[in-house]
């Protein structure tokens, strides 16, 4: 069953919830589709008027916040021995390739790699525990974590739920264009098979379109 197919079948409560769990255990550097999760739940909110946009664009922030947060909390105080363990249980998010790709990008970018991170599969799971392993100053990294929540979760929600409004009000009118058009599609291919039926006729039968001779007088 595809996601958006199974979160219709929940209420919208249960919607809201979900939402901000998965956004925060995969800010908190646990490996979820939180991405797919929101697009589709917003996708759903400008089909379904159960569920409001802006109470799930907010549910999706304070995940995303919060996670980060107990994430750099976490990568404080495990340190490197923390991103050990995870490569070992998850060697393909936290290979020590990959886990080196983020690092780079923190030295180079400092507290923009945590508010472009947001933006990057990626880095949205590294961002909090690895900004905590580096000791970043955590005002540094709070503002950084505030600011691409409400970027990344906010904007995505009401990026992808106006986009949704506007594709099913195309599509409606799609249809009646749709139907306008085969109505006229049919009427010019009845109108095409008619003349070439005439035409058909007319040299099947030459003998009766023209004129017969008239016999010669003794």
């Amino acid at each position: 069953m595809h996601v958006q197919e199974w979160l219709e079948t929940v209420p919208a409560v249960a919607v809201y919830a979900l939402v901000g769990l998965v956004i925060g255990l995969e800010s908190l550097g646990i490996p979820l589709p939180g991405e797919i999760i929101l697009v589709s739940s917003a996708l759903l909110a400008s089909q379904h008027g159960d569920i409001d946009p802006v109470i799930l664009g907010a549910c999706a922030t304070a995940g995303a916040i919060i996670g980060d947060s107990i994430g750099y909390a976490i990568g404080r105080k495990g340190g490197r021995p923390l991103l050990a363990w995870l490569g070992a249980k998850f060697p393909r998010h936290f290979s020590e390739g990959h886990i080196a790709t983020a690092e780079r990008s923190f030295q180079k970018w400092g507290m923009w790699a945590v508010f472009f991170g947001r933006f990057v599969a990626l880095l949205r799971i590294f961002a909090g525990p690895l900004a905590g392993v580096l000791r970043m100053p955590y005002w540094k990294f709070l503002i950084a974590n505030v600011l691409g929540g409400i970027v990344w979760a906010g904007g995505t929600t009401a990026v992808i739920y106006y986009i949704g409004v506007v594709a099913e009000s195309w599509l409606k009118r799609f249809s009646w264009l749709g139907l306008v058009a085969a109505v006229l599609f049919g009427v010019v291919s009845m109108l095409v098979l008619k003349r070439k039926a005439k035409k058909a006729t007319a040299q099947r039968h030459p003998a009766e379109a023209e004129p017969q001779p008239v016999p010669a007088a003794d």
